[in-house]
């Protein structure tokens, strides 16, 4: 059976985390300054979350919401129109072999988050989870 080129194991390398890092700092910074010459774009405030690389480190894929998660189509369209533009203004910042190509995607952290609250905040869970701490106590 054939390897898949793409498969590391059991998650990132350590560069892979690091250049993330660096793509996302570096795009939150370009997108808050407004370098970006569409002023649809720089009306928007977003958030770029997480920035995924692949293993060869040739394709970053951004996780971004727009400020209050209102707009977030909107908030796509405007980013991947300016991708080219915005990959050139990360590889002037980011000294690479190779400038990745930027992907973007909606950020869902925030509602997984929210759903673990409320199951949380559910009275059976709650009543679950007292049983536990009294058990180990």
């Amino acid at each position: 059976m054939a390897k898949n080129r793409f498969d590391t194991g059991p998650g990132p390398s350590q560069r892979q985390l690091r250049v993330g890092e660096l793509v996302r700092r570096t795009l939150s910074d370009v997108l808050a300054r407004g370098d970006i010459h569409d002023p649809e774009l720089n009306r928007m405030s977003i958030t770029v979350g997480e920035v995924r690389t692949s293993p060869d480190l040739r394709i970053a894929t951004a996780y971004v919401l727009p400020l209050g998660g209102h707009g977030a189509e909107e908030a796509l369209a405007a980013l991947r129109r300016n991708r080219h533009e915005l990959r050139r203004a990360v590889s002037k910042a980011v000294t690479l072999k190779f400038s990745p190509e930027i992907r973007f995607a909606i950020d869902e952290t925030f509602d997984r988050m929210d759903e673990t609250r409320r199951l949380f905040s559910q009275e059976s869970v709650r009543r679950d989870l007292q049983e536990d701490d009294d058990e180990e106590a």
